[in-house]
């Protein structure tokens, strides 16, 4: 795969997940350097004349008053790195720490940062030889970014902090030592200019998208075989109903439904049944999943923005039209992340909800032909039963894990920092929603297929017959109980095939 060159601009999301899972290598590309070389210079200058400059000269947050000499600044930058490097408790996934390492040597590539392109390039290097930092989860409040994550990133190219192997932790020095590269010795700025952004929370919200991503695609489907085990009626998915309320995650989750559900001998051996409309987890599924997708994507176009955004704080502008400048902001302030998330988290919680309305259904006896709990010998057998509860506890947490992080606030560093957005605990309620959301569909296909089963011979419609047939050649009908969890492991296992995610997708 050819290296993928960073300067700042450019960088996409298809990119992070090449890098993040792919291992695509990395390289700063040479329009950055130059970039780089011209803020750096800025930087430089003002070092030579003494200046106070906040983030190049001074203390930092309330210790911004404190001007330190030339002698000393190497050591402040040192010392920023190991005092913010305070982070707790579980440790980001490999794919998350690599797609923070690339996004932090993006933000610096874009040239408003000050620091030496050697910076960039040594980030690139943990990239290519495949190095996982140890960076603990939890210790950030989204501002000034997510100074403690990124600050034990930081603490490897110093030659600290730990480093994950595949049997142990090492050092940071030890993995240099490895590879024969030398710890960073950081200059003016350039320790401040690691830790500054919002690239932490970032990293771990791509992240969960991209599964999240796949989750909605995936609960189409469910939905669609949970619709046929229970014989419901597609006219709900009519294209010409959802033209006349033009939402556009609406019309296009109906006509995916429609797609999946095209020649079915289920729906045809039932069209002139007497029932009249479904229950609106099955009828409105277009109406509840589609601002499910119409908010995946607001997200999306947030990360976008945020990828090829500068988060540092000061910025150093060394522009050609006006005299360079070093200007302070909040750019590395992640309210725009916070309340994103947290509009993702709440749309998924949504999506379990409904999920877990189907697979009750197609339990619960009073509301079609199926056998009570889909057990073959129901009382002798419990069938899923407790599977059902599993989803409900599953789907109640999600509710409780949908109240926004970025609504609080507790101001930080001797008040200078007085409004906080939370951004950290936004992301990480997120990840476990994810996690929540694919077991609950888990549970669902197994129902769904599990109530397919005694319809045969009839079969499904085109797409839904094709992923029932997958299923039940890697997980086989039950006949008398046995443990669910097992199956549930299982099917999420398939969930993460590629070759079942296909027949949920466009066609």
């Amino acid at each position: 795969m050819d290296p993928l060159l960073i300067d700042g601009e450019s960088l996409t999301v298809e990119n992070v997940y090449e890098v993040a899972f792919d291992r695509r290598p990395v390289r700063l590309h040479p329009d950055a350097i130059q970039k780089m070389g011209r803020s750096r210079a800025v930087v430089d200058a003002i070092v030579k004349e003494a200046r106070p400059v906040y983030g190049i000269s001074t203390g930092f947050g309330k210790l911004s008053d404190v001007h330190i000499g030339a002698d000393d600044i190497s050591q402040l930058q040192h010392n920023l790195v190991r005092s913010h490097a305070s982070g707790i408790g579980e440790p980001f996934s490999e794919e998350e720490v690599r797609a923070l390492i690339l996004l932090r040597a993006n933000v610096l590539a874009k040239g408003l940062s000050g620091v030496r392109p050697a910076i960039v390039d040594r980030l690139c290097d943990l990239l290519n030889h495949h190095l996982y930092p140890v960076i603990p989860c939890r210790g950030s409040v989204g501002a000034s970014g997510d100074l403690a994550p990124l600050a034990h990133l930081a603490l490897v190219l110093i030659g600290e902090g730990e480093v994950f192997t595949a049997s142990a932790r090492v050092t940071g020095r030890e993995v240099l030592d490895g590879l024969g590269i030398a710890p960073l010795k950081l200059q003016a700025k350039e320790g401040l200019a690691l830790l500054n952004g919002t690239q932490a929370t970032l990293a771990a919200g791509i992240i969960s998208w991209r599964r999240a991503k796949q989750l909605l695609d995936l609960s189409d489907l469910a939905g669609a075989m949970s619709l046929e085990a229970l014989k419901g009626s597609p006219v709900a998915y009519d294209s010409r109903i959802h033209q006349a309320r033009p939402h556009r995650g609406q019309v296009e989750v109906a006509a995916r439904l429609s797609r999946f559900l095209r020649d079915s001998e289920i729906r045809q051996s039932h069209i002139d049944c007497g029932r009249i409309q479904d229950a609106y987890s099955l009828r409105c599924i277009p109406q509840v999943h589609g601002p499910v997708r119409e908010s995946l994507e607001y997200v999306r176009n947030v990360t976008a923005v945020e990828l090829n955004s500068a988060t540092d704080n000061p910025l150093v502008f060394a522009g050609d039209a006006s005299p360079p400048d070093v200007l302070s902001g909040g750019n590395f302030h992640g309210q725009s992340l916070g309340l994103a998330f947290d509009f993702m988290t709440m749309s998924l919680a949504t999506l379990s909800n409904i999920s877990e309305r189907r697979i009750e259904r197609l339990l619960n006896p009073e509301y079609g032909d199926l056998p009570p709990f889909l057990a073959d010998n129901p009382g002798l057998n419990s069938g899923f039963m407790i599977a059902q509860v599993a989803a409900a506890a599953l789907a109640s947490e999600n509710k409780v894990l949908s109240h926004p992080a970025s609504v609080d606030s507790i101001p930080t560093s001797g008040n200078k920092e007085d409004h906080v957005p939370m951004a950290m605990g936004a992301v990480l309620k997120l990840k476990q929603v994810v996690a929540n959301l694919e077991r609950i569909i888990a549970i669902e296909f197994l129902c769904a297929a599990q109530g397919i089963d005694y319809l045969r011979p009839l079969k499904a419609g085109i797409a839904v017959e094709a992923a029932y047939q997958y299923i039940r050649r890697r997980i086989s009908h039950v006949p008398v109980d046995r443990v669910l969890s097992k199956d549930i492991e299982q099917m999420i296992g398939v969930m993460s095939e590629v070759d079942f995610m296909r027949f949920a997708q466009d066609v």
